[in-house]
């Protein structure tokens, strides 16, 4: 009868737990065995809106799905490490884990950029289904076990904005000599039209807009851009979505760390990287429709698209800057070419899905 008492009440507590919000106590089974501690680094301010509170998810999703066994810690943007060097201290072991966008490390693997974006490339649900059905996901696997490390898709931004500027462009005259934030292979393509680019951390836009270190700025999108107050340092704000179609967020462990898991535990990690990068996907289609009608309604911003021959030199440049990569780097043609051929079978069927019906539904519903 006390074995009986003892499993109604472990199963009544197991049914609060798993029925509650994150914060709800945990069933652990960590009491027979070793918790695994580890330390989380990020490229984002502590608890910054979806990038930041996305590595906390991840993190509490970790440790609810092990039952406690697992404990991720998460340090934001310099708290432990720079932004921009997450990479080489989880492939160290100076943190077990991560939080970023392979576009950074151009500088270490210039073929990572194609795990972040791509620019006319692919949307998130077409880089989803290649990452996990077509293949991409073993590419990537390959090309960071060279530096010690295991990726994971962890979120997705979804389309990006083209970015923020002081002045409106008119033609691609104007694009002459901008300062512009923007990261990875759109950046480099930017370079080519005459623009001059840089790469800096998001929590440094805002300052370098203000104090004319930057003419323009790119950052995710108008929820993102919101929480940083770019509206206050430009008055227009481009639409045009060539430069990131879609956005991977990157979660990298430390392959030593990674193999020194049981497969239970490998099974988590999984599992709770696929769940995270649904639901950053999920939660920035919300909120930056929300964020957008407040720019616009609230504070006046003034949306614009680039023109066409803006456009056009866009495209050309961002051929141009894949093809010199791909002569040069063996990984990246490799992976290129994947990219290439899962996006022209993949878009035959999202531009007689999706895009003719969004284009049905805008004509006739608006």
């Amino acid at each position: 009868m006390e074995r009986r008492n003892f499993l109604k009440t472990s199963l009544k507590t197991l049914g609060a737990g798993t029925a509650g919000a994150v914060a709800a106590p945990f069933v652990s089974t960590a009491s027979a065995q070793e918790t695994i501690t580890w330390n989380m680094v990020t490229s984002w301010p502590k608890n910054f809106p979806a990038l930041g509170t996305g590595a906390n998810d991840l993190a509490e999703r970790i440790e609810r799905m092990s039952g406690g066994r697992m404990r991720v810690k998460v340090h934001g943007a310099g708290e432990l490490v720079p932004a921009l060097e997450v990479f080489d201290a989880v492939s160290a072991g100076t943190a077990e884990m991560g939080h970023s966008a392979s576009y950074y490390w151009r500088g270490k693997a210039a073929a990572a950029q194609f795990f972040t974006a791509v620019p006319f490339g692919m949307t998130a649900t077409e880089t989803n289904a290649w990452l996990y059905y077509g293949g991409g996901q073993a590419l990537w696997d390959e090309l960071y076990a060279e530096h010690n490390l295991k990726p994971f898709a962890v979120g997705n931004t979804g389309t990006q904005m083209a970015g923020w500027f002081k002045k409106e462009i008119h033609s691609l005259d104007d694009m002459q000599g901008l300062k512009l934030r923007l990261p990875g292979l759109a950046g480099e393509a930017m370079n080519g039209i005459g623009v001059t680019t840089l790469t800096i951390p998001g929590s440094e836009i805002f300052t370098s807009m203000e104090t004319g270190v930057l003419d323009a700025a790119d950052w995710v999108g108008p929820y993102n851009d919101l929480a940083f107050g770019l509206h206050q340092v430009a008055d227009y704000y481009y639409t045009s979505a060539w430069n990131e179609p879609s956005a991977i967020l990157e979660g990298t462990v430390n392959l030593e760390a990674w193999n020194a898991l049981p497969d239970d535990l490998k099974a988590v990690v999984t599992e709770a990287c696929r769940a995270s990068n649904l639901a950053m996907l999920s939660e920035f289609a919300f909120r930056n429709a929300e964020a957008l009608r407040t720019l616009v309604d609230d504070h006046g911003v003034k949306l614009r698209r680039f023109p066409d021959d803006v456009m056009a030199a866009l495209h050309e440049s961002s051929g141009q800057v894949i093809q010199r990569q791909v002569e040069n780097d063996e990984a990246s043609k490799r992976i290129f070419e994947a990219y290439r051929d899962f996006q022209q079978l993949v878009s035959a069927f999202t531009g007689i899905g999706e895009f003719d019906y969004l284009k049905s539904r805008e004509a006739l519903v608006g």
